[in-house]
């Protein structure tokens, strides 16, 4: 049995992404640059929306496992659009994309994500360019897991 501290809290929910996205209180650029952002990342990833949690929407999944035994399902790639900024997952996944994020434009670094304002700030190309990077490094990486546990 996984210890309740140690469990991940977030795990795809049966919510409806565009109901979530027609509640969500934030401003209207805010909520157009979610339906733009939905649009980039179903295009990039390939995969349909899911709603992961209460307010992630998340882009296909992968299975991780820490070495402390802790292990769980996440999002490959996904997005939050909070009232303060879009927060943008998957972005720094892959190796060496410092030089794209340097390109990127205007946005704060977080552990595992992105801050961007609004996306009028940061170059829509280079986002494309991360998202698609980041979804098949961490797609891939998760199949090259699970081949080498099978054998």
């Amino acid at each position: 049995m996984t210890n309740s501290k140690s469990a991940n809290k977030t795990h795809v929910t049966n919510v409806d992404v565009e109901e979530f996205l027609a509640t969500v209180d934030t401003s209207e650029v805010r909520r157009a640059d979610a339906h733009t952002l939905l649009a980039i990342m179903r295009e990039e990833t390939g995969q349909e929306p899911r709603m992961w949690g209460p307010s992630i929407i998340g882009f296909g999944q992968y299975h991780y496992k820490y070495a402390s035994g802790r292990e769980g399902d996440a999002a490959a790639a996904g997005f939050s659009p909070r009232k303060a900024n879009l927060v943008i997952y998957g972005l720094s996944y892959a190796p060496d994309v410092e030089h794209l994020l340097a390109r990127l434009g205007k946005f704060k670094a977080g552990a595992a994500c992105v801050y961007v304002n609004k996306l009028a700030d940061i170059d829509v190309d280079v986002l494309r360019e991360l998202i698609r990077t980041g979804y098949q490094h961490i797609t891939n990486t998760e199949m090259q897991s699970l081949q080498s546990q099978k054998r």
